[in-house]
């Protein structure tokens, strides 16, 4: 594997950043998930998009163009001859000292890229669905550290992540603050009522999903009825179908929340669909390159 840092390649056992990086002292960066599938970096624009959103909200300034950073994920998918691909991007505050201030980081920020495999779930469970609960721990407020910034800051994700491992479950819900739906601990949430397609509003504490956004898309395409909205655990409970979505998990159903079962437990048609029409459209559309 060769990972690219600064402008470099590096083997993965020499890919190493400084101990004084921001990043890593604090959680002070911002990151991107992208996939390619069979040569074609998919929605790769969008996630650049996203990631220089990010870095603006924090006053982070990526040293490299969106252009240039187009060029070096393809460059370091093709030093690592991968064609189906997880992709990490990510953009550190850079070296500093002990303290917090960002501008003690001289040196400027750090740019990483690495690509390998990923499998988020078994793939039993895209054929079976999840079985996931609502957790304690709520989804950060907006005010505080706003959850569509795609920070290198995820504890909040991975303790709501622990409580789901903890009560033996792969996923968890998370509230907030406000006691509704927000979104799980890396993806956005969906439901299915009477054949109307329901997902929180991106303004309540939810990542604005690439993925998400994608089906969106699609059920638009397909004159599904979208509606972007409030959502209790109610709601959930007494949906007909539930799904997940992110780069890494794709479209993943959710047959069982907090013990009640979701429509008829099984993967439902709905989703099945949009599924599908998935699949096709990441076979077109990105940025293509080989190798």
């Amino acid at each position: 594997m060769k990972i690219y840092i600064n402008g470099k390649f590096y083997d993965k056992d020499n890919a190493r950043i400084s101990v004084f990086d921001h990043g890593f002292l604090y959680g002070d960066g911002v990151f991107e998930g992208i996939r390619s599938y069979n040569g074609l970096v998919f929605k790769l624009k969008e996630h650049i998009d996203r990631l220089f959103e990010s870095a603006h909200s924090i006053m982070l300034k990526v040293p490299v163009s969106k252009e240039e950073l187009v060029k070096k994920v393809i460059l370091t998918l093709k030093e690592n001859r991968l064609k189906d691909a997880y992709i990490r991007l990510v953009i550190s505050r850079g070296e500093g000292d002990l303290g917090l201030d960002p501008r003690k980081c001289l040196k400027g920020p750090s740019v990483i890229i690495i690509a390998d495999k990923i499998a988020l779930y078994p793939e039993r469970h895209y054929r079976e669905g999840l079985r996931i609960i609502t957790v304690p721990t709520v989804r950060n407020l907006p005010e505080a550290l706003n959850p569509q910034i795609k920070s290198l800051n995820y504890l909040n994700n991975i303790l709501a992540k622990i409580e789901a491992q903890n009560a033996g479950c792969d996923e968890a819900i998370m509230l907030d603050s406000l006691g509704y739906v927000a979104e799980c601990t890396g993806d956005n949430i969906f439901i299915v009522k009477r054949n109307q397609l329901y997902t929180p509003p991106q303004c309540m504490g939810t990542l604005r999903g690439i993925t998400r956004d994608t089906v969106l898309e699609i059920a638009k395409k397909k004159k599904i009825s979208v509606h972007e909205h409030v959502i209790t655990r109610h709601e959930v409970y007494i949906s007909d179908e539930c799904f997940l979505t992110g780069t890494a998990a794709e479209i993943i159903p959710v047959v069982e929340v907090d013990g009640r079962s979701i429509g008829s437990a099984k993967p439902g048609k709905m989703m099945l669909k949009l599924t599908k029409e998935f699949k096709e459209m990441t076979k077109k559309e990105g940025v293509r390159y080989s190798f």
